[in-house]
């Protein structure tokens, strides 16, 4: 009965082949959850811009309208400067949500108050919580819904 030493043998034993595999899955499930952090805190980024914008956007609109923020927050696509409605809706979008109101804000959508001198918006971010801009230059993330009311028109 003639024996095969190692060098002879071709080939590698199920167990070295069961290794690898549990290796690769690990440092890809390790990979996976480094990209989805990183895709996430993109998307915050996404937001906190759309809603950077918002203040000179709503500056032009308040000239446009005899010095007044009514309606800069309501979808005004045919008028000659637009509302804030547009990179409100973008910032929602970026966040992951699909509507926007006023009102209580709910996860992943957006908010955005205003009366005749005054107006603040806010979307929630992907990893959680809000960013919220105002007509003051306050600017706030938090950890709920700042404007819980129609009425509330800062981010404080």
């Amino acid at each position: 009965m003639q024996h095969l030493t190692s060098s002879a043998r071709k080939g590698f034993t199920l167990i070295e082949l069961l290794v690898v595999i549990a290796i690769i899955g690990i440092l890809s499930s390790v990979v996976l959850t480094s990209i989805r952090v990183a895709r996430d805190k993109g998307q915050d980024a996404a937001v906190r811009s759309n809603l950077s914008g918002v203040r000179a956007q709503a500056e032009l609109y308040h000239d446009a309208n005899n010095k007044s923020f009514v309606n800069v927050c309501l979808d005004n696509a045919g008028a000659d400067v637009k509302s804030i409605y547009t990179l409100v809706w973008g910032a929602t979008l970026a966040g992951g949500g699909n509507t926007i109101g006023t009102g209580p804000t709910t996860q992943l959508q957006a908010s955005c108050n205003s009366d005749d001198a005054l107006w603040a918006a806010e979307a929630a971010l992907k990893t959680g919580g809000f960013y919220c801009v105002d007509s003051v230059g306050g600017v706030a993330t938090s950890s709920i819904a700042l404007l819980q009311a129609s009425t509330d028109l800062d981010c404080q």
